[in-house]
Protein backbone atom coordinates (compact mmCIF):
# COMPACT_ATOMS: atom_id res chain seq x y z
CA UNK A 1 0.00 0.00 0.00
CA UNK A 2 1.30 3.36 -0.91
CA UNK A 3 1.86 5.87 2.17
CA UNK A 4 1.11 9.56 2.26
CA UNK A 5 3.37 10.34 4.92
CA UNK A 6 6.53 11.87 3.46
CA UNK A 7 9.62 10.18 4.10
CA UNK A 8 11.34 12.43 6.83
CA UNK A 9 7.95 13.54 8.30
CA UNK A 10 8.89 12.87 11.77
CA UNK A 11 5.75 10.44 13.90
CA UNK A 12 5.58 8.48 17.33
CA UNK A 13 4.02 5.26 17.53
CA UNK A 14 2.98 3.95 20.96
CA UNK A 15 2.93 0.12 21.55
CA UNK A 16 5.90 -0.07 18.94
CA UNK A 17 7.18 -3.61 20.44
CA UNK A 18 3.50 -4.87 20.57
CA UNK A 19 2.31 -7.31 17.32
CA UNK A 20 0.73 -4.75 15.62
CA UNK A 21 2.71 -2.05 16.42
CA UNK A 22 5.81 -3.83 15.04
CA UNK A 23 4.29 -4.60 11.59
CA UNK A 24 2.81 -0.66 11.76
CA UNK A 25 6.43 0.81 12.70
CA UNK A 26 8.29 -1.39 10.04
CA UNK A 27 6.11 -0.33 7.26
CA UNK A 28 6.57 3.43 8.29
CA UNK A 29 10.69 3.50 9.21
CA UNK A 30 10.67 1.61 5.20
CA UNK A 31 8.95 3.85 3.81
CA UNK A 32 11.82 6.45 5.22
CA UNK A 33 9.37 8.10 7.35
CA UNK A 34 11.60 8.97 11.16
CA UNK A 35 9.96 6.91 13.93
CA UNK A 36 10.08 8.03 17.59
CA UNK A 37 8.33 4.90 19.77
CA UNK A 38 8.02 4.96 23.67
CA UNK A 39 8.87 1.59 25.01
CA UNK A 40 8.96 0.18 28.50
CA UNK A 41 12.19 -0.37 30.40
CA UNK A 42 10.98 -3.86 30.29
CA UNK A 43 10.18 -4.32 26.17
CA UNK A 44 12.33 -6.02 24.17
CA UNK A 45 13.27 -3.76 21.04
CA UNK A 46 15.58 -6.41 19.26
CA UNK A 47 12.75 -7.23 16.53
CA UNK A 48 13.20 -3.66 15.25
CA UNK A 49 16.82 -3.41 15.84
CA UNK A 50 17.49 -3.21 12.48
CA UNK A 51 15.47 -0.21 11.96
CA UNK A 52 16.45 3.37 12.70
CA UNK A 53 14.02 4.19 15.68
CA UNK A 54 14.39 6.97 18.30
CA UNK A 55 13.03 5.15 21.41
CA UNK A 56 12.04 6.37 24.69
CA UNK A 57 11.81 4.29 27.55
CA UNK A 58 9.47 4.34 29.86
CA UNK A 59 5.61 4.54 30.89
CA UNK A 60 3.24 5.63 27.75
CA UNK A 61 1.26 8.03 30.48
CA UNK A 62 4.26 9.51 31.96
CA UNK A 63 4.30 13.06 31.45
CA UNK A 64 8.00 13.19 30.92
CA UNK A 65 8.39 10.69 28.73
CA UNK A 66 5.63 11.96 26.30
CA UNK A 67 6.93 15.38 26.11
CA UNK A 68 9.90 14.13 25.02
CA UNK A 69 8.24 11.79 22.75
CA UNK A 70 6.33 14.07 21.19
CA UNK A 71 8.95 16.98 19.95
CA UNK A 72 8.20 17.86 16.50
CA UNK A 73 6.04 15.23 15.39
CA UNK A 74 3.51 15.67 13.01
CA UNK A 75 1.32 12.40 13.61
CA UNK A 76 0.66 10.26 16.54
CA UNK A 77 0.10 6.24 16.22
CA UNK A 78 -1.29 5.68 19.62
CA UNK A 79 -1.63 1.71 19.88
CA UNK A 80 -0.44 0.67 23.20
CA UNK A 81 -2.50 -1.21 25.03
CA UNK A 82 -2.69 -2.77 28.62
CA UNK A 83 -2.00 -6.26 29.46
CA UNK A 84 -5.18 -8.19 30.26
CA UNK A 85 -3.33 -10.18 33.40
CA UNK A 86 -4.62 -11.08 37.06
CA UNK A 87 -1.82 -8.42 38.34
CA UNK A 88 -3.48 -5.69 35.94
CA UNK A 89 -5.68 -3.11 38.19
CA UNK A 90 -8.27 -0.69 37.16
CA UNK A 91 -5.70 1.99 37.66
CA UNK A 92 -3.50 0.00 35.17
CA UNK A 93 -5.70 -0.33 32.86
CA UNK A 94 -7.35 3.33 32.76
CA UNK A 95 -3.42 4.94 33.09
CA UNK A 96 -2.78 3.54 29.52
CA UNK A 97 -5.80 3.57 27.81
CA UNK A 98 -7.01 6.84 29.19
CA UNK A 99 -4.48 8.91 30.70
CA UNK A 100 -2.06 8.53 27.97
CA UNK A 101 -4.64 9.95 25.27
CA UNK A 102 -4.93 12.63 27.69
CA UNK A 103 -1.70 13.42 27.74
CA UNK A 104 -0.32 12.52 24.46
CA UNK A 105 -3.71 14.66 22.69
CA UNK A 106 -2.11 17.76 24.91
CA UNK A 107 1.33 17.15 24.07
CA UNK A 108 0.31 16.85 20.13
CA UNK A 109 -1.28 20.40 20.40
CA UNK A 110 2.13 22.14 21.27
CA UNK A 111 3.60 20.20 18.08
CA UNK A 112 4.03 23.39 14.97
CA UNK A 113 3.05 21.06 12.31
CA UNK A 114 0.68 18.42 13.71
CA UNK A 115 -1.08 16.73 11.41
CA UNK A 116 -3.48 13.89 12.91
CA UNK A 117 -3.50 11.52 16.15
CA UNK A 118 -4.82 8.00 15.37
CA UNK A 119 -6.49 6.12 18.59
CA UNK A 120 -6.65 2.56 18.06
CA UNK A 121 -9.29 1.33 19.99
CA UNK A 122 -11.18 -2.15 19.86
CA UNK A 123 -14.31 -3.77 18.51
CA UNK A 124 -14.84 -4.83 22.17
CA UNK A 125 -16.02 -0.95 23.17
CA UNK A 126 -19.37 -2.25 21.21
CA UNK A 127 -19.25 -5.80 23.53
CA UNK A 128 -22.05 -8.96 22.50
CA UNK A 129 -23.57 -8.08 19.57
CA UNK A 130 -27.30 -8.90 19.92
CA UNK A 131 -28.76 -8.09 16.27
CA UNK A 132 -25.69 -8.24 13.79
CA UNK A 133 -24.42 -6.74 12.01
CA UNK A 134 -23.23 -4.12 14.18
CA UNK A 135 -21.42 -1.00 13.03
CA UNK A 136 -19.73 1.80 14.20
CA UNK A 137 -22.98 3.47 14.91
CA UNK A 138 -23.73 0.46 17.63
CA UNK A 139 -24.13 1.59 21.06
CA UNK A 140 -21.04 1.07 24.07
CA UNK A 141 -21.04 -2.47 25.66
CA UNK A 142 -17.76 -3.13 26.87
CA UNK A 143 -17.97 -6.22 29.27
CA UNK A 144 -14.48 -5.44 31.00
CA UNK A 145 -11.40 -2.98 31.84
CA UNK A 146 -9.94 -3.59 29.25
CA UNK A 147 -12.79 -2.57 27.13
CA UNK A 148 -14.56 0.07 29.33
CA UNK A 149 -11.56 2.01 29.91
CA UNK A 150 -11.02 1.90 26.06
CA UNK A 151 -14.43 3.53 25.85
CA UNK A 152 -13.03 6.55 28.28
CA UNK A 153 -10.63 6.62 25.97
CA UNK A 154 -12.95 7.15 23.02
CA UNK A 155 -15.65 9.48 24.66
CA UNK A 156 -12.43 11.83 26.27
CA UNK A 157 -11.05 12.55 22.71
CA UNK A 158 -14.02 12.85 20.75
CA UNK A 159 -14.88 15.72 23.55
CA UNK A 160 -11.53 17.34 23.43
CA UNK A 161 -10.06 17.18 20.02
CA UNK A 162 -13.09 19.37 18.61
CA UNK A 163 -12.91 21.68 21.14
CA UNK A 164 -9.59 22.10 20.95
CA UNK A 165 -9.07 21.89 16.68
CA UNK A 166 -7.10 18.62 16.84
CA UNK A 167 -7.07 15.90 13.99
CA UNK A 168 -8.03 12.50 14.81
CA UNK A 169 -9.27 9.28 14.30
CA UNK A 170 -10.47 6.50 16.22
CA UNK A 171 -9.76 2.70 14.74
CA UNK A 172 -11.43 -0.03 16.42
CA UNK A 173 -9.81 -3.64 15.16
CA UNK A 174 -11.83 -6.74 15.10
CA UNK A 175 -9.89 -9.79 16.65
CA UNK A 176 -5.82 -8.79 15.50
CA UNK A 177 -4.09 -12.63 14.29
CA UNK A 178 -1.71 -13.46 11.88
CA UNK A 179 2.07 -15.12 11.32
CA UNK A 180 3.51 -14.91 14.79
CA UNK A 181 0.44 -14.33 16.46
CA UNK A 182 -0.05 -15.83 20.09
CA UNK A 183 -3.32 -14.73 21.28
CA UNK A 184 -4.87 -17.16 18.73
CA UNK A 185 -2.62 -19.79 18.95
CA UNK A 186 -4.39 -21.88 21.26
CA UNK A 187 -7.41 -21.80 18.80
CA UNK A 188 -5.18 -23.30 16.27
CA UNK A 189 -3.74 -25.82 18.79
CA UNK A 190 -7.10 -27.02 19.70
CA UNK A 191 -8.22 -27.66 15.99
CA UNK A 192 -5.43 -29.49 15.47
CA UNK A 193 -6.68 -31.96 18.23
CA UNK A 194 -8.74 -34.66 17.60
CA UNK A 195 -12.12 -32.90 19.65
CA UNK A 196 -12.78 -29.27 19.84
CA UNK A 197 -14.55 -28.20 22.47
CA UNK A 198 -17.43 -24.97 22.45
CA UNK A 199 -19.27 -23.79 25.70
CA UNK A 200 -22.45 -22.67 24.75
CA UNK A 201 -25.12 -23.51 21.85
CA UNK A 202 -24.63 -20.36 19.62
CA UNK A 203 -22.59 -19.46 16.10
CA UNK A 204 -20.10 -17.44 18.46
CA UNK A 205 -19.62 -14.95 15.76
CA UNK A 206 -15.90 -13.62 15.40
CA UNK A 207 -15.20 -10.87 13.30
CA UNK A 208 -11.15 -10.81 12.25
CA UNK A 209 -8.51 -8.72 11.07
CA UNK A 210 -5.36 -9.68 9.33
CA UNK A 211 -2.25 -7.73 10.90
CA UNK A 212 -1.65 -6.09 7.40
CA UNK A 213 -4.89 -5.02 6.71
CA UNK A 214 -5.11 -3.41 10.10
CA UNK A 215 -1.91 -1.78 10.15
CA UNK A 216 -2.72 -0.36 6.35
CA UNK A 217 -5.86 0.84 7.49
CA UNK A 218 -3.96 3.03 10.37
CA UNK A 219 -1.83 4.27 8.24
CA UNK A 220 -4.87 5.51 5.90
CA UNK A 221 -6.90 7.18 8.61
CA UNK A 222 -3.48 9.17 9.40
CA UNK A 223 -3.86 10.62 6.14
CA UNK A 224 -7.16 10.13 4.39
CA UNK A 225 -9.79 13.50 4.60
CA UNK A 226 -12.42 11.00 5.18
CA UNK A 227 -11.28 9.81 8.58
CA UNK A 228 -11.22 13.60 10.12
CA UNK A 229 -13.12 12.88 13.55
CA UNK A 230 -14.04 9.43 12.43
CA UNK A 231 -14.20 6.01 13.74
CA UNK A 232 -13.68 2.78 12.01
CA UNK A 233 -14.07 -0.67 12.53
CA UNK A 234 -11.15 -2.51 10.72
CA UNK A 235 -11.28 -6.01 9.65
CA UNK A 236 -12.42 -8.66 6.94
CA UNK A 237 -15.94 -8.03 4.67
CA UNK A 238 -17.42 -10.96 6.65
CA UNK A 239 -17.19 -12.89 9.97
CA UNK A 240 -16.66 -16.42 10.80
CA UNK A 241 -18.78 -18.61 13.07
CA UNK A 242 -15.73 -20.29 15.44
CA UNK A 243 -17.27 -23.89 14.31
CA UNK A 244 -16.52 -23.15 11.10
CA UNK A 245 -13.00 -21.95 11.42
CA UNK A 246 -11.92 -24.69 13.64
CA UNK A 247 -12.95 -26.93 10.94
CA UNK A 248 -11.38 -24.79 8.62
CA UNK A 249 -8.01 -25.37 10.20
CA UNK A 250 -8.43 -29.19 11.10
CA UNK A 251 -8.53 -29.82 7.49
CA UNK A 252 -5.63 -27.33 7.13
CA UNK A 253 -4.01 -29.85 9.28
CA UNK A 254 -5.33 -33.26 7.81
CA UNK A 255 -7.56 -33.70 11.09
CA UNK A 256 -10.76 -35.07 11.08
CA UNK A 257 -12.19 -32.68 14.03
CA UNK A 258 -15.30 -33.49 16.18
CA UNK A 259 -16.99 -30.55 17.57
CA UNK A 260 -18.37 -31.44 21.17
CA UNK A 261 -20.70 -28.34 22.23
CA UNK A 262 -21.17 -28.17 26.39
CA UNK A 263 -23.34 -25.90 28.85
CA UNK A 264 -21.78 -22.64 29.26
CA UNK A 265 -23.05 -21.88 32.81
CA UNK A 266 -20.98 -24.15 34.90
CA UNK A 267 -17.33 -22.61 33.65
CA UNK A 268 -18.69 -19.49 34.29
CA UNK A 269 -18.96 -20.32 38.28
CA UNK A 270 -15.96 -22.36 37.88
CA UNK A 271 -13.99 -19.02 36.55
CA UNK A 272 -15.35 -16.88 39.11
CA UNK A 273 -14.21 -19.12 41.52
CA UNK A 274 -10.61 -19.70 40.03
CA UNK A 275 -10.68 -15.94 39.96
CA UNK A 276 -11.89 -15.44 43.28
CA UNK A 277 -8.71 -17.90 44.60
CA UNK A 278 -5.74 -16.54 42.10
CA UNK A 279 -6.94 -12.96 42.37
CA UNK A 280 -5.20 -12.08 45.75
CA UNK A 281 -2.22 -13.90 45.04
CA UNK A 282 -2.10 -11.63 41.36
CA UNK A 283 -1.83 -15.46 40.12
CA UNK A 284 -2.89 -15.59 36.10
CA UNK A 285 -6.07 -17.89 36.63
CA UNK A 286 -6.45 -21.52 34.58
CA UNK A 287 -9.77 -20.40 33.81
CA UNK A 288 -11.67 -17.04 34.38
CA UNK A 289 -15.11 -15.65 33.35
CA UNK A 290 -13.81 -13.11 30.60
CA UNK A 291 -12.50 -16.32 28.61
CA UNK A 292 -15.28 -18.29 29.15
CA UNK A 293 -17.77 -15.22 28.08
CA UNK A 294 -15.80 -15.44 24.31
CA UNK A 295 -18.23 -18.48 23.68
CA UNK A 296 -21.42 -15.97 24.47
CA UNK A 297 -20.78 -13.34 22.74
CA UNK A 298 -21.09 -12.45 18.76
CA UNK A 299 -18.26 -9.88 17.05
CA UNK A 300 -20.26 -9.63 13.95
CA UNK A 301 -19.87 -6.24 11.80
CA UNK A 302 -20.73 -4.68 8.88
CA UNK A 303 -16.98 -3.12 7.71
CA UNK A 304 -18.92 -0.95 4.99
CA UNK A 305 -17.71 2.23 6.82
CA UNK A 306 -13.84 1.00 6.16
CA UNK A 307 -15.11 0.22 2.53
CA UNK A 308 -16.55 3.24 1.58
CA UNK A 309 -15.26 6.26 3.86
CA UNK A 310 -11.91 4.68 4.55
CA UNK A 311 -11.68 3.25 0.94
CA UNK A 312 -9.38 0.48 1.77
CA UNK A 313 -10.83 -2.80 0.62
CA UNK A 314 -8.78 -5.24 3.20
CA UNK A 315 -6.25 -8.04 1.34
CA UNK A 316 -7.03 -10.98 3.63
CA UNK A 317 -10.25 -13.00 3.57
CA UNK A 318 -10.63 -15.25 6.37
CA UNK A 319 -9.55 -18.45 4.25
CA UNK A 320 -6.49 -16.64 2.89
CA UNK A 321 -5.50 -15.23 6.10
CA UNK A 322 -6.39 -18.39 8.10
CA UNK A 323 -4.42 -20.55 5.63
CA UNK A 324 -1.33 -18.56 6.05
CA UNK A 325 -1.43 -18.20 9.97
CA UNK A 326 -2.04 -22.38 9.94
CA UNK A 327 1.28 -22.63 7.77
CA UNK A 328 3.37 -20.60 9.74
CA UNK A 329 2.61 -21.99 12.68
CA UNK A 330 3.07 -25.61 11.15
CA UNK A 331 6.34 -24.40 9.55
CA UNK A 332 7.70 -23.03 12.37
CA UNK A 333 6.74 -25.61 14.78
CA UNK A 334 4.43 -23.48 16.75
CA UNK A 335 2.39 -26.55 16.14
Amino acid sequence: MKIDIPAGTRVLVTGATGYTGQVLTRKLANAGIRVNAIARDSSDLSPLEDLDIEWFRGQVFDQEVVDAATQNVEYIFHVAAAFREAKSTEQDYRNIHLVSTQRLAEAALRQPDFKRFVLVSTMGVHGHIKNPPGDETTEYGPGDLYQSTKVEAEVWINQFAPENKLSYSIIRPCAIYGPGEKRLLKLFRMANKPVFPILGYGKCWYHMVHVEDLSNGIIKAATHPNAESEAFLIGSNEPIALEDMARLIAKLYNRKLRVIRMPIQPFFWLGDICEMVCKPFRIEPPIYRRRVAFYSKDRYFSTAKMRDTLEYDPIYDNTKGITESAHWYRDNGWI
